[in-house]
């Protein structure tokens, strides 16, 4: 139980910052962990009448939130008891509060110049790096500093007003105020803030009307030195629907990118994660760990949570056997190696358009050689096979091989912009297929 409240105070910070105070209050605070199990989360309420507001008006964030501490998806029941005490001690307050702070970012090579620069925006808000857009992939942090920005300035600059809200979450609430007749009141809350942070700024490339509206909100924002923060999954000249009048402005600030963390940085983030849960890993099981996910810290972390978990609920140890059956569930990707590599070759070939026989030969023209180390490359990063086994599936060529073959992609990404791009475009395409 105490494991899952803990998890439940990580998800009340990442809840807070998104509703009025309010709404918070009333309905989001209140609400006790009961229980985890079998991905389903059961909180309660003390009446009937507010188990149904919360499944129809908050189970959507409520399950987000949990999804984004966890790793994984979440089923959220709410089941309704007698009166229980609402009011949180101060230190429990202290312990939300602090859930998602720059001391607790683990800092490495791929998320450095992000982290510097959110950290500065922090401590002096409109005076430098306005706008700041943090972009990368999912997973990698960009929420965790976002709410670092929040948790600093709200300790430092009380009287502040701080937004923090999504895309998803502006476009929506437009669109409500619209039909109530009330966008004065979006504009009044949106235009008089000191600082906005908005989360997922891709969300609204393909809604006109908030991009019309977060166009005028921007200019109002910035033109008075107030700070706008935004985080996105890909960088304004990849955002094709997005206005060219917003995309100009993005451009005109501060872009900073976050890269999958290197294997030193993933083995901290495992280490930091571990130590907070209190559970004893063995550097084997932390390595291990490293190793079974590589692109995305939100489920590695989740990954420490879920062991944690069981330790605590359930007195499962984290031995070698439990640990890989945590990282299959819980960052797989759902899909037979086999697969996998399948649908890899054929969208190498595709990009490169040479023919899967091409790729898996010892041809030595130019634009097959680059497929088959791109492909190589990326067989190694979604499925994290040993080389050796990599090598099998190219007409049996071995770890040096392999391994010269990926390094070179890796040299040409530090390279080649375009080059970098188009990579990173082929693994997102593959992860989204």
């Amino acid at each position: 139980m105490d494991s899952f409240s803990d998890v439940w105070k990580e998800v009340l910070a990442i809840l807070q910052p998104q509703l009025t105070e309010v709404v918070y209050n009333m309905w989001i605070q209140p609400l006790e962990p009961v229980k985890f199990e079998n991905d389903t989360v059961v909180m309660m309420t003390n009446t009937d009448f507010k188990k149904k507001i919360i499944l129809e008006r908050f189970y959507d964030i409520i399950t987000r939130g949990f999804e984004q501490i966890l790793g994984f998806p979440v089923e959220l029941d709410v089941i309704v008891s007698q009166p229980v005490p609402e009011k949180q001690t101060q230190e429990d307050e202290k312990v939300s509060e602090e859930a998602f702070t720059f001391d607790n970012f683990v800092v490495g090579s791929s998320n450095k110049f992000a982290y510097s620069a959110c950290y500065r925006v922090s401590n002096a808000p409109g005076s430098e790096y306005n706008p700041l857009l943090v972009y990368g992939r999912s997973g990698l942090g960009k929420t965790h500093l976002m709410l670092a920005i929040h948790e600093r300035l709200k300790r430092n600059f009380p009287d502040m007003a701080i937004v923090y809200t999504t895309g998803e979450d502006f476009a929506n609430e437009l669109y409500h105020c619209i039909a109530e007749k009330n966008t004065e009141a979006f504009r009044e809350k949106y235009r008089n803030v000191d600082v906005l942070l908005m989360d997922d700024i891709q969300f609204i490339q393909r809604k006109q009307s908030a991009q019309e509206e977060f166009f005028h909100t921007f200019n109002t924002l910035t033109q008075t030195r107030r700070q706008v923060v935004m985080t996105s999954d890909r960088p304004p000249k990849e955002m094709e629907i997005l206005d060219e009048r917003l995309r100009t402005r993005f451009e005109m600030g501060l872009l900073a990118d976050i890269q999958p963390p290197d294997i030193d940085t993933r083995m901290a983030i495992v280490k930091r994660k571990a130590d907070e849960c209190k559970l004893n890993l063995t550097p084997s099981v932390i390595e291990m760990m490293a190793e079974g996910v590589k692109n995305n810290v939100r489920q590695l972390e989740g990954c420490v949570k879920k062991l944690s978990a069981m330790k605590n609920l359930h007195d499962i140890d984290p031995t070698p056997e439990v640990v890989m059956g945590v990282l299959s569930e819980v960052a797989s990707t759902g899909k037979p190696v086999s697969e996998m590599v399948a649908s890899i070759m054929d969208a190498v070939a595709a990009e490169y358009r040479v023919t899967i026989a091409d790729i898996k030969s010892d041809k030595r023209v130019a634009n097959i050689s680059l497929a088959r180390q791109v492909a190589m490359y990326i067989i190694r990063e979604m499925t994290g096979m040993p080389l050796q086994n990599i090598g099998e599936y190219f007409g049996g060529k071995n770890h040096a091989t392999v391994h010269h073959s990926v390094k070179q992609v890796e040299t040409k990404m530090e390279k080649d912009s375009s080059f970098k791009l188009t990579v990173r475009e082929l693994i997102k395409n593959l992860e989204e297929a």
